[in-house]
């Protein structure tokens, strides 16, 4: 039976339905049981799972993910909340010194997921509004993905546990209550590395993830609308593995790419990606490969501010326009 749901209570049902179905997992993060969350993600999973498995930590991030690694050794599959993602910063070097070479050294596995609220629309301020993937991106080991609509937030979280090493799982926070969907029946799960075409089209190639799919979407939408531009917008899901091939093709049927992304601009994904794309299909293109991203600044606390420091729909039809006359 079908129902609509937001991307929250997708996320609500993934989570529940791994800790309901593997033993081995369990949750650990600031707030995240008696309170049930800052966002109330976790409200009521106390109750229904017990404390030694909805387990609220002191404000101590590296003490969580410290102790999910020795967890994740001794077998278990723990899945830690960031309360904000930006404070993922504190646990830099357990995650790119120890957790992500573990298995390279010695072939230990480090089946852990790190997880939180990331990226801007809801006007938090410097400290709680950052999109983190560019600081993780160079990491061998350590695997980066961002669901973009309300069943992947499900299906990409049965991906990530199921993995057998680290998973950073970014969730827009902005879309956890604004964002509704459709959904029928449990999703599969989604492994880390799979691209989608959200809309397909032939004239340029829109490639993002996140919230930036929503808005690149509306706008392709609008070029199809008033000027006849048929975009294709590619949801790379995830940005460590590369879904490189689905990169390949869309490059090849269009010959011009958009390449938009939340982060800022300077050192983000989008460098990454376009530097693949012009060394693997240079001569695919038609044009040069252009980059829309958030301004290179800390993202404003003022709605007014950090609405114009970040991508808009605006924004990405100009691009569109003027890639398309070319």
């Amino acid at each position: 039976m079908a129902e609509t749901i937001t991307y929250l209570e997708s996320l609500q049902r993934g989570l529940k339905q791994v800790l309901r179905e593997d033993p081995s997992t369990f949750i650990m993060g600031e707030d995240i049981g008696a309170y049930g969350g800052a966002f109330k993600l976790t409200d009521g999973f106390l109750e229904e799972f017990g404390e030694d498995r909805i387990i609220d930590s002191p404000i101590v991030e590296t003490g969580l993910v410290g102790a999910a690694i020795g967890a994740g050794m001794a077998g278990f599959k723990p899945i830690v909340e960031m309360q904000f993602i930006d404070f993922i910063s504190c646990t830099f070097n357990q995650l790119t010194n120890f957790a992500a070479t573990c298995h390279f050294r010695w072939g230990q596995n480090v089946p852990i997921v790190v997880r939180g609220p990331s990226g801007g629309g809801v006007h938090a301020g410097p400290f709680h509004s950052q999109m983190v993937e560019s600081f993780f991106l160079n990491t061998p080991g350590l695997k980066i993905v961002v669901p973009a609509t309300v069943s992947d937030v499900h299906g990409m979280l049965l991906g990530a546990v199921a993995d057998p090493n680290p998973v950073l799982f970014l969730e827009q926070k902005g879309l956890y209550r604004t964002l509704k969907e459709e959904v029928q029946g449990t999703p599969e799960a989604i492994a880390p590395g799979r691209a989608r075409i959200h809309r397909p089209g032939d004239r340029i190639s829109i490639i993002t993830w996140g919230a930036m799919l929503h808005r690149c979407t509306a706008a392709a939408e609008t070029a199809q609308r008033e000027d006849g531009i048929s975009c294709e917008v590619l949801d790379l899901r995830s940005l460590c593995p590369l879904d490189l091939e689905a990169i390949r093709e869309t490059v090849a049927k269009t010959g011009k790419v958009l390449v938009i992304h939340e982060d800022n601009l300077t050192g983000g994904a989008g460098s990454e990606i376009a530097a693949r794309i012009v060394e693997d299909c240079f001569e695919d293109l038609d044009a040069p490969v252009r980059r829309i991203a958030a301004l290179d600044v800390p993202i404003p606390y003022a709605g007014a501010l950090e609405d114009a420091s970040l991508p808009d729909e605006k924004r990405i039809l100009e691009e569109i326009r003027q890639l398309s006359a070319w």
